[in-house]
């Protein structure tokens, strides 16, 4: 399916349309979710580190540093492409499997119009353009819950959360969390479109092929988040 989404190409103005709708859906329809996801998940960070750091000799500015390097290596990035692999995928493989079920892609390449290209590929790039861009909302908003969690229920105060987000701070943190941002979207995007493409029979057909495509695209995701801190991580 990817080696034919480069042959024949459609004229560009088409591509261009196609790319900005599904821009437009695939990011701006998950912002809600990944914002409510990404507050809450940096506050219970901040409070179950809290709960666990009982001894007095640690000091309070220790669990922004834990939930700062947390959200900014794993929850970010991975739960958030897990339930995006949920929101987008199903929506990818249904969108794709309805089409063919409803042999519009049939029709479109009667037409001669490489449907690969036309119908995928802009649903690849859009993924690669916005789920980085909402991986990063998500590290900023999961550490700002985390801040105004801690500051609420008085486990640490601001000025020690400001202190630690900024104490032992490694900048490749952030570099490897859009490696696997980029990696998860691609996968949230190919694996779900692939079976959406490809799927026959009926309404039934479709149904099994977008909860086939997610659980398949989570499986991918934390193999892959394995597989990239083995490769990048490993000292």
């Amino acid at each position: 399916m990817l080696k034919g989404m480069f042959s024949k190409p459609e004229n560009m103005k088409m591509y261009w349309k196609e790319f900005m709708h599904q821009c437009s859906e695939i990011g701006i329809g998950s912002l809600g979710i990944v914002v409510i996801i990404s507050l809450f998940m940096g506050a219970v960070s901040t409070l179950q580190t809290a709960y666990q750091l009982i001894s007095p000799l640690i000091p309070t500015s220790t669990i922004a540093q834990i939930v700062r390097d947390t959200v900014i290596l794993e929850f970010a990035p991975t739960l958030v492409c897990i339930v995006l692999a949920g929101v987008v995928g199903s929506k990818i493989a249904s969108e794709l499997g309805n089409m063919r079920v409803s042999e519009q892609i049939d029709a479109l390449e009667i037409m001669g119009i490489n449907t690969k290209a036309y119908l995928v590929l802009p649903k690849i790039l859009a993924a690669l353009v916005t789920i980085p861009m909402l991986v990063i909302l998500s590290m900023v908003l999961g550490i700002w819950g985390g801040r105004f969690a801690g500051a609420a229920s008085h486990v640490v105060s601001t000025d020690a959360f400001d202190k630690g987000l900024i104490q032992n701070f490694v900048p490749y943190n952030v570099q490897f969390a859009m490696y696997k941002a980029y990696t998860f979207a691609f996968i949230i995007s190919s694996i779900p479109a692939y079976y959406g493409y490809n799927v026959t029979g009926g309404a039934l057909e479709i149904g099994r092929s977008s909860t086939k495509s997610v659980v398949v695209s989570c499986v991918m995701i934390l193999f892959a988040d394995y597989i990239l801190a083995q490769l990048l991580l490993s000292t």
